[in-house]
C-alpha cells in the first residue's frame, strides 16, 4: 500500500511511520514494515533489532507532545494484504468523555459482569468507538487540540530532533574514543 507523503513521519531502513491514513483522530500513528511480511518471525533480524527502539521513541514522542491520557499499541492483522503493522491509539480526555455521551456505546454495558469488571470501560470499548466514530464515521465528531497536520508536523520534528542528537552523541562518542586511542582515522563532523 502506497503511503502520501503528507503522512509520513518517519522513515529507516525498515520501518515507515505514518499518521492513519482515514482516521481523523489526530495522533493516531502507524508504524509498518517496509518487508512485505505478515509475521514478525519472517522479518529480517535488523527489522527486529530496530523494532524495540522504534516503538518505545513512537510512544515518547505521543506521550510527551500529545498528552494523550492513554496509548494503546496494538498489532491485529485482521486485514489480509498488508506488511505487519503496528497501532498507536491515543486515548485523550475529550475522547473517553464523548464515548460516554454517545448513548449507542452503553449497549456495551450490557456484556459486563459486575464481578468481574475492573473499570467502567476498556481498551477494547474504546477502540471501538475510536475506530467507528474516527475511522468509518462520514461525520467524524469534532476533535481539540492540533490537527492531524500540525501534529504531523510537530512529530517530524521531534524525529528529527532525535536523530540529530543521536547522530551528535555517536560522533561525540567516537571522538572521545579517538581521543583515547580506541578509533583510528579522521573523524569529521560534517
Amino acid at each position: 500500500m502506497e503511503i502520501a507523503p503528507r503522512f509520513i513521519i518517519h522513515e529507516t531502513d525498515h520501518w515507515i511511520l505514518n499518521h492513519h491514513i482515514s482516521s481523523a483522530l489526530p495522533g493516531y500513528l502507524m508504524l509498518g514494515s517496509r518487508t512485505h511480511a505478515n509475521s514478525l518471525a519472517d522479518l529480517p533480524e535488523c527489522a527486529l533489532a530496530e523494532l524495540g527502539g522504534l516503538l518505545a521513541a513512537v510512544q515518547k514522542a505521543i506521550e510527551s507532545r500529545l498528552k494523550p491520557k492513554w496509548i494503546y499499541i496494538s498489532r491485529f492483522g485482521h486485514v489480509p494484504g498488508y506488511p505487519i503493522h503496528f497501532h498507536f491509539i491515543p486515548v485523550y480526555h475529550w475522547v473517553e468523555e464523548l464515548f460516554w455521551k454517545d448513548a449507542r456505546y452503553r449497549l456495551l454495558e450490557t456484556f459486563a459482569t459486575a464481578e468481574n469488571a475492573q473499570s467502567l470501560t476498556d481498551g477494547a470499548e474504546l477502540t471501538l468507538f475510536i475506530w467507528r466514530e474516527f475511522g468509518e464515521s462520514p461525520e467524524p465528531p469534532a476533535t481539540q487540540g492540533p490537527s492531524i497536520n500540525q501534529v504531523i508536523d510537530d512529530l517530524r520534528g521531534s524525529f528529527k530532533q532525535d536523530d540529530e542528537s543521536v547522530r551528535f552523541g555517536l560522533l561525540e562518542d567516537i571522538q572521545a574514543w579517538a581521543k583515547r586511542g580506541t578509533v583510528s582515522g579522521d573523524i569529521s563532523t560534517s
